[in-house]
């Protein structure tokens, strides 16, 4: 009878915790360096990104979400969320129709005056753009204190963590290997320094041949891929199709990624996603980079 008794006491000082904190005020900064305040946990969350989508259902907070836009298709249950247009063109009449108490963006693929616009009808507005793989265990803990899923998000993030560090323990110290990232052909571009896939390839001993652009996402010429030499050159496949084929290259056999056969395509859910099924790319590149070191000059191992 006693021990019934604790169960209840101890359950209920649980449950009066649990709806302290879903009434609780929430104030986080976001990744435009804006604070955000909150009166109580977000219930109603519109997310204007495929990757923000998929880090609310990371954070525990799937069920909050009442609109998304186009290609948020991750998990499962993503798909099922009524469309809100895409990360160009929003349907505002429809997002303020299901009368959000939160909007999630993504910081450079939204469009601003939009946003804009629906600042001014008075609903909360948070940035996220991940830039490195810390940033990604830390935005699902943000999402979890937004929407009043902490104890999912926290677990989550750790989860991610620990798996980061297991790769890095396992790959971080090899030889390095330079790296040109080719995002898009016509025109050619590739990623800086400062954006996610570069922190990615450090993962894996990686070296970005660009990494020392101003523009996040810089476009170069032929040229000056010739001259940078790149070991390896590593572009995304989509649904397992090769979009943005690397078969161009092979017009100069005196290029090193050329001369050895290191082209690899990596899934782009894996690697174009901000989210924690970037650590299966990240794991994919860190393999790509051990073959290229393997076909160095006199087979030289990782």
């Amino acid at each position: 009878m006693r021990m019934r008794t604790l169960l209840c006491v101890v359950g209920g000082i649980a449950c009066a915790l649990s709806a302290a904190a879903a009434g609780a005020e929430v104030r986080l900064t976001d990744d435009n360096g804006q604070e955000i305040v909150l009166q109580r946990p977000a219930r109603r969350i519109v997310s204007l990104a495929p990757h923000v989508t998929e880090l609310l259902f990371a954070a525990g907070a799937g069920e909050r979400i009442v609109g998304a836009v186009d290609y948020s298709d991750y998990p499962e249950a993503a798909k099922r969320i009524p469309r809100v247009g895409d990360n160009r063109q929003l349907d505002l009449e429809r997002i303020v129709t299901l009368k959000p108490d939160l909007i999630v963006v993504w910081l450079h693929g939204n469009a601003q005056r939009q946003l804009d616009k629906l600042v001014t009808l008075g609903i909360p507005v948070f940035y996220n753009e991940p830039r490195r793989l810390a940033d990604i265990a830390r935005a699902i803990r943000q999402m979890g204190e937004l929407a009043g899923t902490e104890v999912v998000a926290q677990q989550a993030a750790a989860e991610f963590v620990a798996r980061e560090a297991k790769l890095r323990a396992r790959y971080g110290g090899r030889a390095p290997v330079r790296v040109f990232y080719q995002i898009w052909e016509r025109p050619l571009m590739t990623v800086n320094g400062r954006h996610l896939i570069s922190d990615v390839m450090r993962l894996c001993g990686g070296q970005n041949v660009f990494g020392e652009l101003k523009p996040l996402v810089p476009t170069v010429s032929t040229e000056a891929v010739l001259t940078a030499d790149p070991e390896a050159i590593v572009t995304a496949i989509i649904d397992g199709r090769v979009q943005n084929g690397l078969e161009a290259w092979k017009k100069w056999p005196r290029l090193t990624a050329v001369a050895r056969d290191n082209f690899f395509y990596i899934p782009t859910d894996f690697i174009s996603r901000h989210t924690p099924r970037i650590l299966e790319g990240a794991a994919r590149i860190c393999e790509a980079l051990d073959a290229a070191r393997t076909r160095r000059p006199g087979g030289a191992t990782p």
